[in-house]
């Protein structure tokens, strides 16, 4: 990613709220006017802009796949794969959203993942902060894309199961050699009475806690009633509890 930005990326194994928790470091960054931002939804499954309550229609995926079956006659690819990534670039207040979208199909995407990377380094220069929601799980940082990053967020459920798949994450991450600045370990969903037993778990892992979210019933009605959770309070406890943590971290980073 350009240096010029500073990234902050998201893992985590399914049903974690990665997802939701990303929503709301944008949220956090565009009410402390840490802007521009971009978020990029970096996960197969695209859900994040349901979190921040956007609509897109078009994708880096879709334009690879068009690109792959041959662009208008008198276009370059390269102007065709920059005018494509304007148009997937969606613009909300303080922040931009990009859909990275469907993984790769049959056959070589060589050409059209090469036009992709260049024009995205360029765009992502434009940015004070980017915030990367990956996939869940490990696939993308077996892939590298989880590579070059100022901090690495893992996102964890308050079960030890869930702590350890967050310690593979981190174990994964040193085995390949990422060139990642800081990682951190968020538990997300705890529920009263859970802090001794998930510190704990922590320990056993030889993990380092960074923060615990409150699991929070408005968060989950948010979700079921489809509303942006985004817009939840900044005195709702879950962001609360999100907020104190993004504090800190971004606080002790050097260079935020």
């Amino acid at each position: 990613m350009s240096r010029s930005s500073f990234s902050i990326g998201f893992a985590g194994k399914g049903g974690t709220g990665k997802t939701t928790t990303a929503g709301l470091l944008v949220k956090y960054l565009v009410d402390n006017k840490m802007v521009p931002v971009l978020a990029v939804d970096a996960d197969a499954n695209a859900n994040l802009n349901e979190v921040l309550g956007m609509k897109v229609e078009q994708t880096l995926g879709d334009a690879r796949e068009e690109m792959k079956k041959g662009v208008a006659t008198g276009m370059t690819k390269d102007v065709f794969m920059e005018m494509k990534l304007e148009q997937a670039v969606v613009e909300a207040s303080g922040y931009d959203l990009i859909v990275m979208g469907r993984p790769e199909g049959t056959g070589c995407y060589c050409a059209a993942n090469t036009l992709l990377t260049n024009y995205l380094d360029k765009l992502i220069g434009n940015y004070a902060y980017v915030v990367v929601d990956n996939e869940a799980g490990m696939e993308h940082i077996s892939r590298l894309t989880t590579n070059n990053i100022d901090v690495l967020l893992v996102v964890s459920d308050p079960t030890r199961r869930g702590i350890q798949a967050a310690a593979r994450i981190f174990g994964l991450t040193a085995e390949l050699g990422l060139k990642i600045g800081r990682k951190h370990l968020i538990v997300n969903l705890a529920k009263d009475g859970q802090r001794d037993s998930i510190e704990e778990a922590v320990r056993e892992q030889g993990l380092e806690l960074s923060g615990i979210i409150p699991e929070d019933p408005e968060v989950r009605e948010y979700d079921l009633r489809g509303t942006p959770t985004s817009q939840l309070s900044k005195d709702n406890k879950a962001v609360a509890a999100a907020f104190e943590i993004f504090t800190k971290i971004l606080d002790k980073t050097p260079g935020a």
